[in-house]
């Protein structure tokens, strides 16, 4: 029973992200065409519904192209390496509450923060090894700048989701959640009053710099096309090499978007319609699709954001991440420990 349940689990887990990723792929194409005055895709099934499927089988008739001088391991590796880590990052998501004693998450492990922290840094290695595997100067130079950008980034993603830990007393998300589901969503202070401004101020730095981590605009400096052609992924091809990173991005960003969920919003729960101590089938199913529709506006937020703002330029861009969100996310938690020291104390 128990591996019918964990096959459940990973069949639900796989089902969700395969059918919301290629459908924010439609939805972005016709988002940017509404923004900039165009139709956007509306001719292969009824309203352009079908044209994910589309781009899928044109995918798959593209020629594998591998640069005579790339080197071949590395830069058939670095797409999968794009794609596997983010997928692995839901395991440990709770995509819902439970359903009798068993838990609505892949894998329920005590240090899943760690563990989601250390997958979303392993996306920087397939950028890096694509660029440099290439044997292409602009796919280097995107590659180097994706490095760069996801180290200042990823320090200022980790004091957020530090905040988190330092308000929930816990590295385990399933009880980040079942906290939040208690006393408060973390956004609003986890029902502390005193948190409220650096619950508020965690949670903006977290989805700021989650658009930094998945290389979208203003910070794709990856592959930037006005300056590098097409950055790190200009030599791929097929759906192998273009077809996955471009599907990776959209994983990455389901991902982001629901740690960012789980984190600050709550994550399955919602107010007044979910009930933490209610088991059952339709409960369940009612708290997945909370955190579906939560992780979807949220990447709608992301998908309106890049076809409105323009990018920054690369110096901006690392200075905003050194000198700006950095000394902020450092002072938000250790007003936070100084003020929970001062409390207790008192």
């Amino acid at each position: 029973m128990t591996w019918l349940w964990f096959l459940l689990k990973v069949g639900a887990v796989c089902a969700i992200v395969f059918t919301v990723c290629p459908a924010l792929t439609l939805v972005e194409r016709r988002i940017a065409a509404f923004i900039q005055g165009r139709i956007g895709p509306n001719r292969v099934g009824p309203f352009g519904a079908l044209q994910p499927v589309a781009d899928m089988v044109k995918f798959f008739m593209k020629e594998v192209i591998i640069p005579a001088q790339a080197d071949r391991a590395l830069f058939q590796l670095a797409p999968l390496l794009m794609f596997a880590p983010p997928l692995f990052g839901w395991a440990v998501i709770p995509f819902g509450n439970q359903i009798g004693e068993e838990k609505l998450q892949i894998a329920n492990v005590g240090i899943g923060v760690l563990f989601v922290m250390a997958v979303l840094s392993v996306g920087v290695y397939g950028i890096t090894l694509g660029g440099w595997a290439s044997n292409n100067k602009y796919s280097l130079l995107g590659s180097l700048r994706a490095a760069a950008q996801l180290i200042s980034y990823e320090l200022t993603l980790g004091l957020t989701i530090l905040l988190v830990v330092m308000m929930g007393e816990s590295l385990d998300l399933n009880q980040i959640v079942l906290r939040q589901a208690e006393s408060g969503w973390n956004i609003f202070g986890g029902g502390t009053w005193w948190l409220l401004p650096s619950g508020l101020v965690g949670a903006l730095l977290f989805f700021t710099v989650a658009l930094a981590e998945n290389n979208r605009l203003p910070f794709d400096m990856a592959e930037c096309e006005s300056e590098l052609v097409g950055g790190f992924q200009t030599e791929y091809s097929a759906m192998g090499g273009i077809g996955a990173i471009m599907f990776s991005e959209y994983i990455s960003m389901t991902l982001n978007m629901a740690l960012f969920t789980t984190l600050f919003l709550g994550g399955w729960h919602l107010p007044f319609l979910i009930d933490p101590n209610d088991h059952s089938v339709l409960g369940g199913l009612l708290s997945v699709g909370v955190l579906v529709g939560k992780v979807v506006t949220l990447c709608l937020i992301i998908i309106w954001i890049r076809w409105t703002f323009p990018r920054f330029r690369y110096d901006q861009i690392m200075s905003l991440g050194w000198k700006r969100f950095l000394p902020i996310a450092l002072a938000n938690i250790g007003v936070v420990a100084l003020v929970g020291i001062f409390l207790a104390e008192g």
